[in-house]
């Protein structure tokens, strides 16, 4: 520290006087002082300070009306979430129901086709035999008349061959008199 002294007081002797400023024997800082004193003065004269604090009131007021339609924005959006949240479910729910409903009927439908061949079969089935009898009985009248014919043309040989007239005659006569 006496090193800075030495050298304090040597650049103060090295250094030229000069005289200060003074009016009505104030110095310069007394002034800066007097004029902020004096701006300060006017600035609370002017109720400049009053007028801050209602330009920060009316901007505290809007950002609290902004928070508040934030807050609303907010719980309409909340709301909203809530009703689709609710429409979503719903409509889950409702899904799955439709898609039981489509299953039963889907299996009811399968059942009422397995029904419906069935009788289906059933009746091609039943036409077949009809048929089949129709044929059977067509081929058995057929047999009938073949073997009618068959005979009547055999019986007519046999006769022709193995009759005479004469034994014709005797016939006739022994049929005649059993009447």
């Amino acid at each position: 520290m006496a090193d800075f002294l030495i050298l304090a007081e040597a650049a103060h002797a090295g250094a030229e006087q000069h005289a200060e400023a003074t009016a009505f024997g104030l110095a310069p800082p007394w002034y800066v002082a007097l004029s902020m004193v004096a701006l300060l003065g006017i600035i609370v004269y002017m109720k400049v300070p009053a007028l801050v604090a209602s330009m920060l009131d009316k901007k505290i007021a809007g950002i609290r009306e902004m928070l508040d339609d934030a807050a609303k924005l907010r719980a309409e959006a909340e709301a909203l979430r809530q009703e689709y949240t609710d429409k979503i479910a719903k409509l889950e729910k409702d899904a799955a129901v439709m898609l039981d409903h489509a299953g039963q009927e889907a299996k009811a439908i399968v059942a009422k086709a397995e029904v419906d061949a069935a009788n289906v079969i059933a009746r091609r089935e039943k036409i077949a035999e009809d048929k089949i009898a129709a044929a059977e009985r067509a081929a058995v009248e057929e047999l009938r008349v073949l073997a009618a014919d068959a005979a009547a043309a055999a019986a007519r040989d046999l006769i022709g061959a193995n009759h005479s007239a004469d034994a014709d005659k005797a016939l006739v006569d022994q049929a005649i008199g059993q009447i």
